[in-house]
């Protein structure tokens, strides 16, 4: 039986600003800056940043990253009662790997218009078919997350074609 979920939102900025540094770390590898931290009873028992390209792995989003770390930490690949940060609006991968994991809360930064699946292209949160909700709410950081995404496409854009990442 889960332990219940205490909702404080006083703390989701909080929380939010360690998903962006996870996300700044990725940008500092080179990988698309997106950030994630996974937190069950007010403490960190996750952390990552997208990682596919350096390790030669599609799925290393930073979702997966932190539900992995946290598993680990936890022993356990049932994580009730916690709550993932995470700076881009879920993917359906990412989406099904958090219900799977029984996350009882998702707080994303900002929309991603093309691959979202928490608002912006399906709610799959809320399917019929799945036997486990979490609870989503976007918009946190929302400025500051869509920053440092834009921030990194606009200077991959801007380097000169031959000139090394």
């Amino acid at each position: 039986m889960p332990i219940p979920l205490i909702i404080d939102r006083s703390r989701d900025q909080d929380f939010m600003a360690l998903a962006l540094e996870q996300a700044r770390l990725g940008a500092a590898q080179g990988e698309v800056p997106v950030g994630a931290v996974l937190v069950m009873g007010g403490e960190v028992i996750g952390a990552g940043f997208n990682c596919p390209i350096s390790r030669h792995d599609p799925s290393a989003h930073a979702e997966m990253v932190a539900i992995r770390a946290a598993a680990a930490t936890l022993s356990n690949y049932r994580l009730p009662s916690s709550t993932l940060y995470v700076t881009l609006e879920p993917c359906s991968m990412c989406a099904g790997l958090i219900v799977h994991s029984r996350i009882q809360r998702v707080v994303y930064g900002a929309s991603e218009p093309r691959a979202g699946v928490a608002v912006s292209q399906g709610r799959f949160f809320e399917q019929g078919f799945l036997n486990h909700r979490a609870l989503v709410e976007g918009g946190v950081l929302a400025d500051a997350c869509g920053a440092v995404l834009s921030d990194f496409f606009r200077s991959r854009r801007q380097k000169a074609p031959g000139q090394a990442e």
